[in-house]
């Protein structure tokens, strides 16, 4: 338990059995009533974001969210199977938990997992993936590093837009948040 007046950004707060995420805070002393917080929330399963007030000083429930490193094995039917790298336990994680981090990984990636009381939450990737170009089309004579894209489809089976100077097989890195294309890898 903590009062309003211990809110910080990032904290995870349990309010009637949903975990919300402070975006954002702001304390704020009226000049005629009480003072009182005002909040940006961010549901942590499905991403709403709203605006909630309290009143200065009001006990709120703070979830403890554990997040481990851990090492993407296998997938087994719809299941994602993950170890963690320091005790080797595996957990099985839905697909729907996993979401769109599915698309950039593969066998051994490593990330983070959110968990809360032994259910895992979210998946967090490193900023950058390396993946391989499974197929793009050549580059036409005169194509240079400046200038279009192709398109170009990786390992995982996403598509995404590379410069033309990029070939078959080539290892690249791709942005995690928005599936770019970032430069080639060493």
């Amino acid at each position: 338990m903590a009062t309003t007046n211990d809110l910080k950004n990032g904290m995870t707060l349990d309010i009637e059995g949903q975990l919300w995420t402070v975006v954002e805070f702001q304390h704020v002393k009226p000049g005629k009533g009480p003072a009182f917080v005002r909040t940006k929330l961010k549901q942590v399963m499905t991403g709403k974001v709203v605006d909630k007030t309290f009143n200065a000083g009001v006990k709120v429930d703070i979830a403890i969210l554990e997040k481990r490193e851990m090492n993407f094995l296998y997938k087994e039917g719809e299941d994602f199977v993950f170890m963690d790298n320091k005790t080797f336990d595996q957990m099985n994680i839905s697909a729907d938990t996993v979401g769109d981090a599915a698309q950039y990984m593969l066998e051994n990636t490593e990330a983070i997992v959110a968990i809360h009381e032994n259910n895992p939450l979210y998946i967090e990737l490193p900023a950058s993936v390396t993946l391989t170009v499974t197929y793009t089309e050549p580059g036409l004579q005169g194509d240079r590093s400046s200038g279009g894209t192709k398109p170009a489809t990786v390992e995982t089976g996403i598509e995404l837009q590379v410069p033309l100077f990029i070939k078959q097989d080539e290892k690249i890195l791709v942005d995690t948040r928005d599936g770019s294309y970032l430069g080639r890898a060493n």
